[in-house]
């Protein structure tokens, strides 16, 4: 039998989807309690920018139903090192510099309550400025999953392609915790992944379709409409998801803005091609 599978976007909040996604007129508060009678889920951004406050997470769950689900994202701090644009690898999940940060961090999500969704973290490319190789990163990353609390679950995503294998993958077995299954435009997709590697390394998925910004960026400056025809390219995730999704309870897949032009219609065809009914 399938999983549950479980589409959204990445963000509920974007240029453009005023008129198009949203009512016209829609108060910016009230679009999280729109958003979630369109799609089941949704990634929260906004978290890895800073950690948000018990007020904004509150304000979060009061908009959305219980069964709605909300995967934040770990705060930069944590996962980058700071706010700089180079990563700091001497600070990137460092204890003395990420205990009280991941502390506050999952002390605010707990907020959420059953809406919490697996929580992301989303790792930058390292050059050797930041990690010599992949060893020295993945006893920090065991080290740290393994101190996290089991209450809630978890998903790496690496942009360090060589990265992807085995050890990573033993590591994220050994803490439950799935392996991001990310198309960005410098990566190897995952269906490429999948051909040489057993990408499934706990009991649910965590799919996300990036895509490549500069390319749309170069078409629009807003996302009220799709400007790439990305139509090949989502069929190849449907038939990767429904393989994998065979053998876990839940799917998670989040589409962005800059994977076609317009993340809403990446979703709905995405599901469509899964066979999935979504609310107009």
């Amino acid at each position: 039998m399938m999983a549950r599978i479980l589409l959204g976007t990445s963000s509920w909040t974007a240029s453009g989807w005023a008129g198009t996604f949203y009512p016209a007129g829609l108060e910016p508060r009230e679009q999280l309690r729109h958003y979630a009678t369109r799609f089941p889920a949704v990634e929260a951004d906004t978290s890895w920018y800073r950690t948000p406050s018990v007020a904004v997470v509150q304000g979060w769950a009061e908009r959305t139903p219980e069964s709605f689900t909300i995967s934040a994202k770990f705060p930069r701090d944590i996962v980058h090192g700071g706010t700089d644009a180079k990563p700091n690898g001497e600070k990137v999940l460092a204890p003395e510099h990420t205990a009280a940060l991941t502390q506050l961090f999952l002390s605010r999500i707990r907020h959420l309550g059953p809406r919490a969704g697996p929580l992301l973290l989303q790792f930058p490319y390292f050059n050797r400025t930041a990690f010599t190789g992949p060893k020295p990163f993945l006893e920090r990353l065991d080290t740290y999953l393994g101190a996290l609390p089991t209450e809630f679950r978890y998903a790496v995503e690496i942009r360090n392609a060589r990265w992807i294998d085995e050890p990573l993958l033993t590591i994220l077995r050994k803490h439950r915790t799935a392996l991001a299954l990310s198309e960005v435009s410098y990566m190897p997709h995952p269906a490429e992944l999948a051909d040489r590697l057993d990408l499934v390394t706990t009991d649910f998925l965590y799919a996300r379709l990036i895509g490549d910004r500069q390319a749309v960026d170069a078409l629009t400056t807003t996302f009220e409409a799709t400007v790439l025809d990305r139509s090949a390219e989502i069929a190849r995730w449907a038939d990767l998801l429904a393989k994998l999704s065979e053998r876990v309870a839940t799917t998670l897949a989040f589409a962005n803005n800059h994977y076609a032009g317009h993340a809403p219609a990446t979703v709905r065809e995405l599901a469509r091609n899964l066979g999935l009914n979504l609310p107009a």
